[in-house]
């Protein structure tokens, strides 16, 4: 029996001075992985991660080194309803620090989303069954940058220590 597939838009609400990077991955094991690679990449690093299984038990799985940001990634991932994806909320660190390791680990799939700005994820639902069909990262853009713009770029890029 068929049952009809609807769509709903599920608000990612993201904690003060935090990041998050939202992915899909597809063996339980992700959880670990994703710990030590941020862990190791950064000790200092506070975060939480929340996986969601597809089969078995069907739990959320959560790891970190902050109770509250585990705990917030999993009632986000909970919300999400969606097999197989992993919430990660982090502080004191930036997702481009880590994201070409989570992206090289060997079970994870694909990465929705890496941000701190307001983030909508769109899921499909058709019974017990949800999926990750895309996100709304941010807002629409209101302009194109001028030369005071490109200054001002520059030198946000300059403050953080991201260029010299």
């Amino acid at each position: 029996m068929t049952q009809e597939m609807q769509i709903k838009s599920v608000d990612i609400p993201i904690p003060p001075e935090c990041n998050i990077i939202l992915g899909q991955s597809h063996f339980i094991k992700t959880i670990e992985d994703l710990y030590e690679i941020i862990v190791t990449s950064n000790p200092q690093a506070k975060f939480g991660i929340a996986f969601s299984e597809a089969s078995g038990p069907r739990l959320v799985r959560t790891e970190g080194t902050d109770d509250e940001l585990a705990r917030t990634a999993a009632e986000n991932v909970m919300k999400i309803s969606s097999g197989h994806c992993f919430l990660i909320i982090m502080r004191n660190i930036f997702p481009i620090s880590i994201l070409n390791q989570i992206k090289n680990c060997q079970e994870v799939v694909n990465i929705f989303a890496a941000t701190s700005n307001p983030l909508k994820v769109l899921v499909a639902m058709e019974g017990d069954r949800g999926a990750i069909i895309g996100v709304m990262d941010g807002f629409t853009p209101i302009g194109i940058e001028n030369e005071r713009d490109v200054i001002k770029r520059k030198k946000f890029l300059r403050d953080i220590g991201y260029k010299k």
